[in-house]
C-alpha cells in the first residue's frame, strides 16, 4: 500500500463546500453574532476561509482587515487580498500597522534590533493583527474568522494568540493540500490558490523554507499518521517522505502540543483540602 497525494486531495468538493458553509450559517446563527471579520492576507487560507463565509452568510455580512505591515508584506499581497475582496463582493479595510510595530519597538527597553529580535518581532506583528480584528468584531458584534488549516494547527505552524486567537476554524479540517484545491472550486485564482504559503513575519519569510519541507509532504505524513494510525517507523516506506524529514515533523507535532490546549493550570484537589472540602460521590 502506498500513500499519495491523490489520496488526500480527490474527494468532492462541493459536499466539501456544502458541509464548511453550512457549519459557518449555523454557528453564527448560534452565537447571535451579526458576522464575520476575517484577516485578509492574499494567501490561499484568509481568501478561502472569506469565501466560505459569503457563501455561508452572504458579503452583507462578512467585512475584509487587510493589515499589511510595509516593511515585510509585498505590494502583490495586497493587491491579491483587494482582488480576492472584490471576487467576492466583500467590504474591505486596510490597516498598515507599521507604526503600531514602530511603538512596540520603541517601547520595549529590551529590543536591540538583532537576529534574537526577528521571531519574537515576527510574533508580535501576528498579535496586532489579533487585536484589531478583535476590536473590530467588539465593536460591530461579529466573530473573528480563523484562516489556519489542519497541517498548520497539527505542527503548531501559528503564532500563539497571533493567528491562533480566533472565534471559528472553517479550515481546521483540511490540510493544506485540500484547501488549495478548494480556493480553486470557489472560484480563487490559482495565481492566489497556489501561491507559496507564508505569515509575512520578517522580510522574505516563506513557510516551507523555514519548515524545511514541503506542505505535500507534511500532507502525507500528518494523513498516514493521524488519518490512517500508522506507525511512524513505517511512514517513509508508504509515503516516500524521508525519515529525516518525518521525524521533523513529528517532532514539530510534538513540540507544539502547548499551542492546541488550554493553559496549563495546577490540580484543585489540593485547594479544596485547605478549604476542607470534601466531595460526595
Amino acid at each position: 500500500m502506498q500513500i499519495t497525494l491523490n489520496d488526500i486531495i480527490n474527494i468532492d468538493y462541493s459536499k466539501v463546500e456544502d458541509y464548511l458553509t453550512g457549519f459557518l450559517e449555523s454557528y453564527l446563527k448560534e452565537t447571535g453574532a451579526k458576522g464575520y471579520v476575517v484577516g485578509l492576507s492574499g494567501g490561499v487560507d484568509s481568501s478561502t476561509a472569506l469565501g466560505l463565509a459569503v457563501k455561508a452568510v452572504g458579503p452583507e455580512k462578512v467585512a475584509a482587515l487587510i493589515m499589511p505591515d510595509t516593511t515585510v508584506t509585498p505590494p502583490e499581497d495586497v493587491e491579491d487580498a483587494k482582488r480576492v475582496a472584490e471576487i467576492f463582493g466583500v467590504r474591505t479595510v486596510t490597516v498598515k500597522i507599521d507604526p503600531i510595530v514602530e511603538v512596540y519597538k520603541s517601547a520595549l527597553p529590551f529590543f536591540e534590533g538583532t537576529e534574537h529580535d526577528r521571531v519574537p518581532l515576527g510574533n508580535t506583528r501576528a498579535r496586532i493583527r489579533m487585536t484589531i480584528l478583535y476590536y473590530f468584531a467588539n465593536k460591530y458584534n461579529y466573530l473573528v474568522l480563523g484562516t489556519g488549516d489542519r497541517s498548520e494547527i497539527l505542527i503548531g505552524y501559528f503564532t500563539k494568540y497571533g493567528d491562533g486567537a480566533v472565534d471559528v476554524l472553517p479550515l481546521a479540517v483540511l490540510y493544506k493540500s485540500q484547501v488549495r484545491r478548494l480556493a480553486v472550486h470557489l472560484g480563487i485564482p490559482e495565481k492566489v490558490a497556489f501561491k507559496p504559503s507564508s505569515p509575512r513575519l520578517w522580510p522574505g519569510h516563506l513557510a516551507e523554507a523555514e519548515l524545511g519541507v514541503s506542505y505535500n509532504d507534511v500532507d502525507l505524513v500528518l494523513h498516514a499518521y493521524f488519518d490512517r494510525r500508522i506507525p511512524v517507523e513505517e511512514i517513509p516506506r508508504l509515503t516516500g517522505v524521508s525519515e529525516d524529514k518525518v521525524k521533523a515533523i513529528m517532532s514539530r507535532i510534538r513540540e507544539s502540543r502547548h499551542k492546541r490546549e488550554p493553559p496549563k493550570a495546577p490540580s484543585i484537589e489540593p485547594i479544596l483540602e485547605l478549604m476542607g472540602v470534601r466531595r460526595i460521590g
